[in-house]
Protein backbone atom coordinates (compact mmCIF):
# COMPACT_ATOMS: atom_id res chain seq x y z
CA UNK A 1 0.00 0.00 0.00
CA UNK A 2 1.59 3.40 -0.88
CA UNK A 3 1.92 6.25 1.56
CA UNK A 4 -0.79 8.38 -0.14
CA UNK A 5 -3.53 5.27 0.74
CA UNK A 6 -2.25 4.40 4.27
CA UNK A 7 -2.98 8.06 4.70
CA UNK A 8 -6.42 7.90 2.98
CA UNK A 9 -7.14 5.06 5.33
CA UNK A 10 -6.30 6.40 8.42
CA UNK A 11 -8.17 9.47 8.04
CA UNK A 12 -11.48 7.32 7.01
CA UNK A 13 -10.65 5.48 10.05
CA UNK A 14 -10.50 8.48 12.53
CA UNK A 15 -13.68 9.79 10.79
CA UNK A 16 -15.87 6.82 11.43
CA UNK A 17 -14.59 6.69 15.01
CA UNK A 18 -14.70 10.16 16.43
CA UNK A 19 -18.66 10.15 16.29
CA UNK A 20 -18.94 7.05 18.44
CA UNK A 21 -15.82 8.06 20.76
CA UNK A 22 -18.23 11.45 20.95
CA UNK A 23 -21.16 9.64 21.82
CA UNK A 24 -19.64 7.63 24.14
CA UNK A 25 -18.39 10.34 25.90
CA UNK A 26 -21.62 11.97 26.29
CA UNK A 27 -23.69 8.34 27.65
CA UNK A 28 -20.95 7.57 30.15
CA UNK A 29 -21.24 10.90 32.99
CA UNK A 30 -25.58 10.06 32.12
CA UNK A 31 -24.77 6.75 33.31
CA UNK A 32 -22.67 7.87 36.04
CA UNK A 33 -25.37 10.29 37.16
CA UNK A 34 -28.10 7.76 37.08
CA UNK A 35 -25.82 5.27 39.43
CA UNK A 36 -24.74 8.27 41.58
CA UNK A 37 -28.49 9.08 41.71
CA UNK A 38 -29.11 6.02 42.65
CA UNK A 39 -26.76 5.47 45.95
CA UNK A 40 -27.80 9.24 47.14
CA UNK A 41 -24.72 10.83 45.84
CA UNK A 42 -25.34 14.12 43.40
CA UNK A 43 -24.20 13.94 39.91
CA UNK A 44 -24.08 16.74 36.98
CA UNK A 45 -27.47 16.29 35.23
CA UNK A 46 -30.83 18.70 35.18
CA UNK A 47 -31.01 18.29 39.48
CA UNK A 48 -27.89 20.64 39.88
CA UNK A 49 -24.20 20.73 39.29
CA UNK A 50 -22.17 18.27 40.51
CA UNK A 51 -19.18 16.85 40.56
CA UNK A 52 -17.22 16.51 36.88
CA UNK A 53 -16.66 13.21 35.73
CA UNK A 54 -13.00 13.30 36.34
CA UNK A 55 -13.81 14.01 39.98
CA UNK A 56 -15.97 11.17 40.50
CA UNK A 57 -13.69 8.72 38.81
CA UNK A 58 -11.15 10.08 41.12
CA UNK A 59 -13.05 9.66 44.04
CA UNK A 60 -14.31 6.36 43.22
CA UNK A 61 -10.65 5.16 42.74
CA UNK A 62 -9.22 6.57 45.76
CA UNK A 63 -11.96 5.14 47.86
CA UNK A 64 -11.32 1.63 46.26
CA UNK A 65 -7.63 2.29 47.22
CA UNK A 66 -8.40 2.71 50.83
CA UNK A 67 -11.36 0.94 51.90
CA UNK A 68 -9.01 -2.62 52.29
CA UNK A 69 -6.68 -1.07 54.34
CA UNK A 70 -9.17 1.08 56.13
CA UNK A 71 -11.30 -2.25 57.16
CA UNK A 72 -8.91 -4.42 58.22
CA UNK A 73 -7.94 -2.31 60.83
CA UNK A 74 -11.05 -2.12 62.30
CA UNK A 75 -10.76 -5.65 62.80
CA UNK A 76 -8.43 -8.29 64.21
CA UNK A 77 -5.96 -8.24 61.71
CA UNK A 78 -3.64 -5.98 63.36
CA UNK A 79 -2.99 -7.44 66.66
CA UNK A 80 -2.99 -11.04 64.76
CA UNK A 81 -0.70 -10.26 62.05
CA UNK A 82 1.87 -8.54 63.99
CA UNK A 83 1.81 -11.20 67.23
CA UNK A 84 2.64 -14.04 64.03
CA UNK A 85 5.11 -12.03 62.42
CA UNK A 86 6.97 -11.44 65.95
CA UNK A 87 6.55 -15.43 66.67
CA UNK A 88 8.80 -15.72 63.01
CA UNK A 89 11.08 -13.24 64.76
CA UNK A 90 11.62 -14.88 68.27
CA UNK A 91 11.67 -18.66 66.22
CA UNK A 92 14.55 -17.52 64.15
CA UNK A 93 13.10 -17.70 60.98
CA UNK A 94 13.69 -14.78 58.59
CA UNK A 95 11.38 -16.42 55.56
CA UNK A 96 9.41 -19.08 57.02
CA UNK A 97 6.23 -19.34 57.11
CA UNK A 98 6.63 -16.74 54.08
CA UNK A 99 4.31 -13.45 54.09
CA UNK A 100 1.85 -14.65 51.90
CA UNK A 101 1.02 -17.44 54.73
CA UNK A 102 1.14 -14.80 57.90
CA UNK A 103 -0.88 -12.44 55.80
CA UNK A 104 -3.51 -15.38 54.66
CA UNK A 105 -3.21 -16.90 58.34
CA UNK A 106 -4.12 -13.34 60.06
CA UNK A 107 -7.18 -12.80 57.10
CA UNK A 108 -8.77 -16.48 58.16
CA UNK A 109 -7.95 -16.42 61.82
CA UNK A 110 -9.86 -12.68 61.53
CA UNK A 111 -12.67 -13.73 60.02
CA UNK A 112 -12.99 -16.57 62.91
CA UNK A 113 -12.49 -13.52 65.07
CA UNK A 114 -15.20 -11.45 63.92
CA UNK A 115 -17.88 -13.84 62.81
CA UNK A 116 -20.04 -12.55 65.39
CA UNK A 117 -19.61 -9.20 64.58
CA UNK A 118 -20.24 -9.90 60.87
CA UNK A 119 -23.20 -12.02 61.68
CA UNK A 120 -24.89 -8.68 63.31
CA UNK A 121 -23.97 -6.58 60.44
CA UNK A 122 -25.52 -8.54 57.87
CA UNK A 123 -28.60 -8.82 59.94
CA UNK A 124 -28.55 -5.05 61.06
CA UNK A 125 -27.60 -3.71 57.81
CA UNK A 126 -27.05 -5.47 54.44
CA UNK A 127 -30.22 -8.18 54.78
CA UNK A 128 -32.33 -5.14 54.95
CA UNK A 129 -30.31 -3.36 52.64
CA UNK A 130 -30.74 -5.91 50.35
CA UNK A 131 -34.50 -6.48 50.81
CA UNK A 132 -34.52 -2.66 49.95
CA UNK A 133 -35.96 -2.22 53.37
CA UNK A 134 -33.88 0.28 54.70
CA UNK A 135 -31.38 2.78 52.55
CA UNK A 136 -27.58 2.98 52.00
CA UNK A 137 -27.29 5.35 54.36
CA UNK A 138 -29.22 3.41 56.97
CA UNK A 139 -26.89 0.36 55.98
CA UNK A 140 -23.84 2.16 56.29
CA UNK A 141 -24.89 3.52 60.13
CA UNK A 142 -25.94 0.47 61.73
CA UNK A 143 -22.58 -1.45 59.99
CA UNK A 144 -20.95 1.21 61.60
CA UNK A 145 -22.58 0.45 65.02
CA UNK A 146 -21.14 -2.72 65.00
CA UNK A 147 -17.78 -2.62 64.08
CA UNK A 148 -17.79 0.93 66.78
CA UNK A 149 -19.12 -1.81 69.61
CA UNK A 150 -16.19 -3.83 68.88
CA UNK A 151 -13.85 -1.49 68.58
CA UNK A 152 -15.01 -0.12 71.85
CA UNK A 153 -14.67 -3.00 73.95
CA UNK A 154 -11.01 -3.68 72.10
CA UNK A 155 -9.67 -0.03 73.39
CA UNK A 156 -7.90 0.78 75.98
CA UNK A 157 -9.06 4.08 78.02
CA UNK A 158 -6.06 5.93 78.41
CA UNK A 159 -6.23 5.51 74.67
CA UNK A 160 -9.01 7.03 73.87
CA UNK A 161 -8.36 9.71 76.60
CA UNK A 162 -5.25 10.59 74.93
CA UNK A 163 -6.67 11.05 71.04
CA UNK A 164 -9.87 12.82 73.05
CA UNK A 165 -7.34 15.10 74.61
CA UNK A 166 -5.70 15.56 71.32
CA UNK A 167 -8.46 16.19 69.75
CA UNK A 168 -9.90 18.78 72.53
CA UNK A 169 -12.96 16.84 72.41
CA UNK A 170 -15.63 17.34 75.05
CA UNK A 171 -16.06 14.38 77.87
CA UNK A 172 -18.44 11.59 75.97
CA UNK A 173 -21.21 10.07 78.30
CA UNK A 174 -21.18 6.74 76.87
CA UNK A 175 -18.63 4.97 74.40
CA UNK A 176 -21.21 5.23 71.64
CA UNK A 177 -20.46 8.63 71.41
CA UNK A 178 -17.39 8.29 70.86
CA UNK A 179 -16.55 9.57 67.02
CA UNK A 180 -14.18 7.30 64.55
CA UNK A 181 -11.77 10.08 64.31
CA UNK A 182 -11.09 9.14 67.83
CA UNK A 183 -11.75 5.65 67.93
CA UNK A 184 -9.81 4.25 64.81
CA UNK A 185 -6.13 5.95 66.09
CA UNK A 186 -6.61 4.74 69.56
CA UNK A 187 -8.56 1.03 68.61
CA UNK A 188 -5.00 1.25 66.22
CA UNK A 189 -2.66 2.24 69.50
CA UNK A 190 -4.07 -0.34 71.40
CA UNK A 191 -3.85 -3.19 69.69
CA UNK A 192 -0.46 -2.52 68.67
CA UNK A 193 0.79 -2.14 72.45
CA UNK A 194 -1.51 -5.64 72.88
CA UNK A 195 0.29 -7.40 69.97
CA UNK A 196 3.87 -6.09 71.40
CA UNK A 197 2.55 -7.41 74.69
CA UNK A 198 1.62 -11.28 73.58
CA UNK A 199 5.59 -11.07 71.71
CA UNK A 200 7.23 -10.03 74.61
CA UNK A 201 5.77 -13.29 76.37
CA UNK A 202 6.81 -15.18 73.07
CA UNK A 203 10.36 -14.29 72.81
CA UNK A 204 11.01 -15.17 76.94
CA UNK A 205 11.43 -19.19 76.22
CA UNK A 206 13.23 -18.89 72.71
CA UNK A 207 15.22 -16.32 74.80
CA UNK A 208 16.06 -18.83 77.26
CA UNK A 209 17.11 -21.28 74.92
CA UNK A 210 19.68 -18.97 73.20
CA UNK A 211 21.14 -18.09 76.26
CA UNK A 212 21.72 -21.90 77.42
CA UNK A 213 23.04 -22.65 73.95
CA UNK A 214 25.09 -19.84 73.92
CA UNK A 215 26.48 -21.04 77.53
CA UNK A 216 27.28 -24.30 76.34
CA UNK A 217 29.59 -23.11 73.22
CA UNK A 218 31.28 -20.69 75.18
CA UNK A 219 32.49 -23.64 77.45
CA UNK A 220 32.95 -25.77 74.70
CA UNK A 221 35.20 -23.40 73.11
CA UNK A 222 33.00 -23.33 70.21
CA UNK A 223 33.07 -19.63 69.96
CA UNK A 224 33.41 -19.27 65.92
CA UNK A 225 30.12 -21.40 65.53
CA UNK A 226 26.94 -19.16 65.55
CA UNK A 227 24.49 -19.53 68.70
CA UNK A 228 21.99 -19.00 66.09
CA UNK A 229 22.41 -22.37 64.32
CA UNK A 230 22.77 -24.71 66.95
CA UNK A 231 19.77 -23.23 68.56
CA UNK A 232 17.29 -23.09 65.58
CA UNK A 233 16.42 -26.99 66.12
CA UNK A 234 15.80 -26.94 69.58
CA UNK A 235 13.56 -23.93 69.23
CA UNK A 236 11.81 -25.95 66.57
CA UNK A 237 11.52 -28.73 68.57
CA UNK A 238 9.95 -27.22 71.57
CA UNK A 239 7.64 -25.45 69.78
CA UNK A 240 6.39 -28.50 68.05
CA UNK A 241 6.52 -30.32 71.43
CA UNK A 242 4.13 -28.09 72.70
CA UNK A 243 1.91 -27.96 69.93
CA UNK A 244 2.64 -24.23 69.44
CA UNK A 245 0.72 -23.42 66.52
CA UNK A 246 -2.83 -24.53 68.00
CA UNK A 247 -1.81 -22.60 71.32
CA UNK A 248 -1.23 -19.39 69.41
CA UNK A 249 -4.29 -19.67 67.72
CA UNK A 250 -6.33 -20.48 70.81
CA UNK A 251 -4.80 -17.46 72.49
CA UNK A 252 -5.09 -15.36 69.82
CA UNK A 253 -8.40 -15.92 69.23
CA UNK A 254 -9.64 -15.95 73.07
CA UNK A 255 -7.49 -12.24 73.85
CA UNK A 256 -10.78 -10.81 71.93
CA UNK A 257 -13.90 -12.08 74.21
Amino acid sequence: MSPRARLAFVTVLLLSVVPTALHAQEAIPGALDRAFAQIGGTGSGPGGPGMSLSLQLLLIMGLLTILPSLVLMMTSFTRILVVLAILRQAIGLQQSPPNQVLIGLSLFLSLFVMAPTLDRVNASAIAPYAANRIGAEQAIANAGAEFHAFMVRQTRARDLTLFADMAKAPRFASPREVPFSILLPAFVTSELKTAFQIGFMLFLPFLVIDLVISSVLMSLGMMMMSPMVVSLPFKLLLFVLVDGWALMMGSLAASFT
